[in-house]
């Protein structure tokens, strides 16, 4: 089992035409792609962009926050004191690239005409280290217990790698020195404490932002070497308000990723919906997963998306480029494919990485330790997909085949609706409004007893 560490957010769009053999049972990856469901459909929600392999980690992360820059802070717990060049500054477009390339999406067909079918489709498928200055004031050294192990400043942030013997000093000195965080942290810092972490501590330089020209922050990615594979999140529930969403991008060599010490169950998928729920695609997928939230429990973590990096079928998004692997972490990449007789996937490029989309809603007490992972040995291919399926707009009179097509129509009409209904909770009555089905007449009672006294 390994571990590692932290948090993000995000927005994006594109669209790619794939067609496929569409038998009777062979549409499973492929279609119309017409929306997605990313990250942007939530408020409040953070996102972590993990690379691992062996026992090295790089980690992205992008705050949502939301206020003054000077009241900013961030502290994580790090398994060793950070060097200089093992910490970055990245950019917003590759959060946003991961988060389109993974997330939820629908997908559409067209009924062919009934009275002239045809055999089969033709199957078609497409296919830096930021440098650091050190920073003016020096801090005290060592003070309540707390010692300075590092100091930087990089880009916009102003950064200090911590070593602690107790909690209340940690938390007096980090409020001492200028950093916001909630009264109380103490009690989430101690168990960090007592396995020896260190703290990654990080502020913003408004003299350094107000050169960068943006109006937010940009990611901090670091790179340590660890055995465990976690993420801590418990020092970011301090001051939650409600309920915090997460979704998580794990790039990892070979195998699909899940959590040891929490359940980790795939998102209902490849199921067909009513047509008008491409307009409202969005509403759909937050309800729909607020009700497996409330179905499981919110203490479960859900698989959105595990794929390959270099093909996808339908895309959301196109694949990530090499380049923009290595500028998440992908430390690894084409030390495979640079090897004789390596084969590309199909349709894609030879990057040898997949990634696990894993997203939970979580609050203090439903989740009380930190996320701990494990790359299992599982690749089969996996994503949130849901299926729009148009109905032929000809007559019921145009031949034969079409009136059993009718009749069918309205079977897989009331199987489209109740789906709906219990993936989201949604009234079936609404459901059936707008979908335009009609009700069903009561069929007349018998009466059978007319003709029982009949002279």
């Amino acid at each position: 089992m390994k571990k590692q560490a932290p948090y993000l957010r995000l927005k994006y769009l594109a669209a790619l035409l794939l067609l496929s053999a569409v038998g009777s049972s062979a549409y499973a990856f492929c279609g119309f792609y017409v929306a997605k469901a990313d990250a942007s459909l939530y408020n409040e929600a953070s996102q972590v962009v993990l690379v691992r392999h062996d026992d090295k980690t790089v980690i992205s992360m992008m705050n949502d926050y939301k206020g003054e820059l000077k009241e900013f802070a961030m502290v994580i717990p790090v398994p060793e004191v950070l060097q200089e060049g093992q910490i970055n500054v990245g950019t917003r477009k590759l959060f946003s690239r991961i988060d389109s390339f993974t997330a939820p999406r629908l997908v559409e067909y067209f009924d062919e005409d009934p009275c002239k079918p045809r055999i089969m489709y033709e199957a078609m498928r497409s296919a830096g280290v930021g440098a650091g200055v050190p920073k003016g004031a020096p801090m005290a050294k060592r003070k309540r217990g707390v010692t300075v192990e590092a100091e930087y400043t990089i880009g916009e942030y102003d950064i200090v790698i911590l070593s602690a013997t107790e909690s209340q000093g940690l938390e007096e000195w980090l409020i001492e020195n200028g950093y916001n965080i909630p009264k109380g942290a103490k009690k989430a810092l101690a168990p960090y404490i007592k396995q020896d972490l260190k703290f990654f501590v990080a502020k913003v330089n408004l003299k350094e932002q107000l050169k960068t020209g943006l109006n937010y922050l940009r990611p901090l990615q670091f790179a340590f070497s660890s055995e465990k594979f976690v993420l801590p999140i418990r020092l970011g529930m301090i001051n939650a308000k409600g309920p915090q969403e997460l979704l998580l991008y794990v790039i990892t060599k070979d195998g699909r990723v899940e959590t040891t010490n929490y359940p980790t169950k795939k998102l209902p998928s490849n199921m067909d919906l009513p047509p008008y729920i491409k307009d409202e695609f969005a509403s759909f997928y937050k309800d729909m997963f607020s009700e497996q939230v409330k179905k499981e429990g919110m203490k479960t973590v859900f698989t959105e998306y595990f794929w390959d990096m270099g093909w996808c079928d339908p895309c959301a998004a196109n694949p990530l480029s090499p380049e923009e692997l290595r500028k998440l972490g992908v430390f690894w990449l084409n030390e495979q494919s640079n090897k004789p007789g390596f084969r590309a996937p199909r349709g894609g490029q030879a990057v040898n990485a997949v990634v696990t989309r894993l997203h939970l809603r979580y609050t203090n007490e439903t989740f009380p330790e930190d996320l701990v992972f494990q790359e299992t040995k599982d690749k089969q291919n996996f994503q949130g997909r849901y299926v729009l399926r148009h109905p032929w707009t000809g007559s019921r009179d145009s031949c034969e085949a079409a009136g059993r097509y009718f009749d069918n129509l309205v079977n897989r009409q009331e199987k489209e609706a109740q789906q709906l209904a219990n993936l989201t909770g949604w009234s079936i009555k609404d459901i059936r409004e707008k979908i335009g089905m009609k009700a069903k007449p009561d069929k007349p009672k018998s009466a059978w007893w007319k003709s029982l006294w009949d002279k």
